[in-house]
């Protein structure tokens, strides 16, 4: 038994620690690095089982370790960590099976796998980080673990993605960092507190407050890809398709995302936050995003481009969430956080397969595919579907609820955002479909991309987006299910408001 207080550091460790024995492995030791790969991402979900548990039965789980005087890194799990580490911890594991089979016969797989693992640690590091300068010090580890995965080709054009890449995050990383050590000046060591932390700040600060603000939610909203420190995102696609699937689902844009729902929540407070005016800042700009994102993804002939640019739109729903002020817009943004991140991982899970069984990298080419590889079509349909917000599909159940909470807060206008946003969001996954399932095929996929014996793929490519394929469904479908995202999320949102 792992006593609580050490909880929290094991499941991140779970991952440090085979990422860091992946890299002394040779390319021939492949059974090794499969096991230590899928060892770590079973005992970490076990892990995870465990600490959801635990905080049922209202226990309480910090690992705590003091660097330097008024600075502690501490991990600790409270209802919203939770939420993004579970996450993290089932999609790494879908994503792991995926990656093994899409790389199996790749160069460099010892280091691929390597910094893969690091880049999960300081995800779930990121998701139980206890206070700001926790939060920071993981944030810039996730940026120096995801560099080397992007870069993972070794092509030109792979180099100058994963370059654009380090210095949006780089740059981000640096003005977080000035914000949260002006915060810590300003308040004292910054701990996420239920309610916020700055509510009690005298309101001779506030400007300082506003500037801080800003600085803060610069540094997030790289990673988040807010318009207008969005540009790495699409230039990241060179990255293998697991890797994209883990910067849009799991790891980098959740990381942005995540911390703006933590600065919002947790260190300013909701109340402050809409007296300070930053809550309308956030939705102006959430707003741009979204709609931004999705015009663009129009007119992206590039298959996994054009999803980047779905990315850029659909994670803004979780940062115009936290905007709005009340509980139900937040449980639209903070079930948002899972929904989107299940959606996304499957339709890049299915773009790998085509790009790797059959050479389809354009929405150009993807006539009749739907045909010849149905199975892997469905997942990419239901998750599409999902993403436009098509009942009872996830995407559906967020975007109601974002909704309702802008509603009941008297924000018509953001209405208008989501009707303008689902219509663009059909614009561009419904013309993929009509391709992929009623078009016929110019010509007979070449004989070389269809592997021997195989129905349209191997398992290890096949099994993970059905998996997720489900889930967004499943979502959707048991919404109202005890121990769903949602009823997660109404939980963390009756608790922000004191409900």
């Amino acid at each position: 038994m792992i006593p609580d207080a050490w909880l929290p550091a094991a499941i991140v460790l779970t991952s440090l620690v085979p990422g860091l024995l992946i890299f002394l492995l040779g390319e021939e030791r492949q059974v090794l690095r499969t096991l230590l790969n899928m060892a770590g991402a079973l005992l970490k979900l076990a892990l995870v089982g465990w600490l959801i548990l635990g905080i049922y039965e209202g226990r309480t789980f910090e690992s705590r370790l003091t660097i330097a005087p008024g600075l502690d890194l501490v991990l600790s799990a409270d209802a919203l960590s939770v939420l993004f580490v579970t996450l993290s911890s089932v999609l790494w594991l879908v994503t792991t099976v995926y990656a093994i089979g899409y790389l199996e016969h790749s160069p460099n797989r010892s280091r691929f796998f390597g910094f893969f693992s690091l880049c999960v640690s300081a995800t779930v590091g990121l998701a139980l980080s206890g206070n700001l300068m926790t939060f920071v010090i993981f944030y810039e580890a996730l940026t120096l673990a995801t560099y080397p995965l992007v870069a993972h080709r070794g092509t030109p054009e792979a180099t100058r993605g994963a370059r654009i890449y380090l210095a949006y995050t780089l740059g981000g990383g640096a003005v977080l960092l000035i914000g949260a050590v002006w915060l810590q000046a300003l308040a004292g060591p910054v701990v996420f507190t239920q309610g916020g932390m700055l509510s009690g700040v005298s309101g001779e600060h506030e400007v300082q407050l506003v500037l801080i603000f800003v600085l803060l939610l610069t540094g997030l909203g790289v990673k988040a890809a807010l318009v207008p420190l969005h540009g790495w995102l699409p230039q990241a696609m060179v990255a293998p398709a697991p890797v994209s699937a883990l910067l849009h689902a799991v790891a980098v844009v959740k990381a942005g995302a995540f911390g703006i729902v933590r600065v919002v929540y947790d260190v300013y407070g909701v109340s402050l936050a809409e007296s300070l005016g930053l809550l309308h800042l956030l939705a102006v700009l959430a707003s741009v995003t979204i709609i931004y994102g999705s015009v663009r993804a129009l007119s992206q002939d590039g298959l996994k481009k054009r999803l980047a640019y779905s990315t850029v739109s659909q994670v803004s729903y979780i940062a115009l969430g936290a905007s709005i002020f009340g509980p139900v817009a937040t449980i639209g943004g903070v079930v948002h956080l899972v929904h989107q991140g299940i959606m996304k991982i499957t339709l890049f899970f299915c773009a790998g397969n085509y790009a790797e069984t059959l050479g389809v990298h354009r929405v150009s080419e993807m006539d009749g595919v739907g045909r010849r590889m149905p199975w892997t079509t469905l997942a990419f349909t239901v998750a599409a579907l999902g993403m436009i917000g098509v009942p009872p599909l996830a995407g559906f159940v967020s975007k109601w609820y974002l909704g309702l909470g802008a509603s009941e807060a008297g924000s018509d206008w953001v209405l208008i955002v989501l009707v303008a946003s689902s219509l663009l969001n059909a614009a561009y996954f419904l013309p993929i479909l009509f391709r992929a399932w009623f078009r016929e095929a110019p010509a007979r996929w070449p004989d070389e991309h269809i592997p021997a014996g195989r129905l349209e793929t191997s398992g290890a490519l096949l099994w993970p987006p059905l998996i997720t394929g489900a889930l967004a469904l499943a979502a959707g479908l048991f919404a109202a299910a005890p121990a769903s995202p949602l009823e997660w999320a109404t939980l963390i949102a009756r608790r922000e408001y004191g409900l």
